[in-house]
């Protein structure tokens, strides 16, 4: 089953200050991971600085695909997560750099030999992570939950995977946003 294209519709001004559509249509930015067939990333916008400008300039998502969000910005994307098979979890793990890498973030993998499932990563933001169409469950280093459409996770810097254990794709909306470690935390994260 495939899952539909996403439609975006992108605003801003004329010379008079008149709210217009300056772009609508397909994402001009849809990857899919090799390392991980049927995961395709939906790159829809972001922002580098914040405030973010409210203006008519360049379309910010065009350029390589990049997991975190930039310095004091934001990014939006769906995600389309396939059925997780026998041979990616017994064998997922190892493909994970790969993947990573294609995602713009190699150092995000936390993958291990103890690591509940092979997709393990950790990105220093503050996610919003939202189900749009069927399933998926998270998990974390010591629990999963399971989660429906309409689902909604906020993600702060946590250790996690999204496993796909229905059979067909998940698309999920993410929102990242991005965040600093609190001290604690980050003295805690340098010692494991």
């Amino acid at each position: 089953m495939s899952l539909p294209p996403i439609h975006r519709v992108v605003t801003g001004h004329d010379a008079d200050g008149k709210a217009v559509v300056t772009s609508a249509g397909a994402l001009p930015t849809v990857v899919e991971l090799t390392a991980i067939p049927g995961t395709v990333f939906h790159e829809v916008w972001n922002t580098s600085v914040t405030p973010a400008p409210a203006d008519n300039g360049a379309d910010p998502t065009l350029g390589p695909l990049v997991l975190p969000p930039p310095a004091n910005g934001t990014r939006m994307r769906f995600v389309d997560i396939p059925p997780d098979t026998a041979d990616f979890l017994a064998h997922g793990a190892a493909r994970m750099h790969g993947a990573f890498t294609q995602a713009g973030d190699a150092g995000a993998s936390t993958v291990a030999a103890h690591s509940p499932h092979p997709l393990m990563h950790r990105t220093e933001s503050v996610d919003y992570g939202v189900v749009i169409d069927g399933e998926m469950t998270l998990v974390l280093d010591d629990s999963e939950v399971r989660l429906l459409p309409g689902s909604v996770v906020i993600q702060r810097g946590t250790n996690h995977a999204w496993a796909n254990r229905s059979q067909r794709p998940c698309r999920m909306l993410f929102v990242l946003i991005d965040a600093a470690y609190d001290p604690a935390l980050a003295t805690a994260l340098a010692q494991r």
